[in-house]
């Protein structure tokens, strides 16, 4: 039977491997960088479609107050009433690059 003093000084000599972990972290202004202007907080509908023409999609108003929802093709916008409230982009993947083709043997 193993002494317990062996067995806890090996448990406590990989403990700090079992604690480490890569942490990746991206700044705020490199998580998907965009140059899509987005129609402003308080913007008026009748302004956004000036701005952007018309949505690729049209939701119906849901709540009180409704909120709307238009999707275009990079971004969707939030009303209140006829007041946007929101604009977020969608997410946009990058490119994966493809893998060198490996010779054949």
């Amino acid at each position: 039977m193993p002494r317990p003093t062996l067995f806890l000084s090996l448990l406590l000599s990989l403990l700090p491997l079992a604690a480490q972990a890569d942490t990746l972290e991206i700044p705020l202004g490199e998580q998907g960088t965009s140059n899509i202007p987005l129609p402003a907080r308080g913007q008026l509908q009748r302004s956004v479609l000036d701005q952007f023409g018309l949505p690729d999609e049209e939701h119906k108003p849901v709540g009180n107050p409704p909120i709307t929802r238009w999707d275009y093709r990079d971004f969707s916008v939030y009303f209140e009433n006829t007041h946007v409230v929101d604009a977020v982009r969608h997410f946009q993947p990058r490119a994966v690059q493809p893998a060198a083709p490996t010779p054949s043997n």
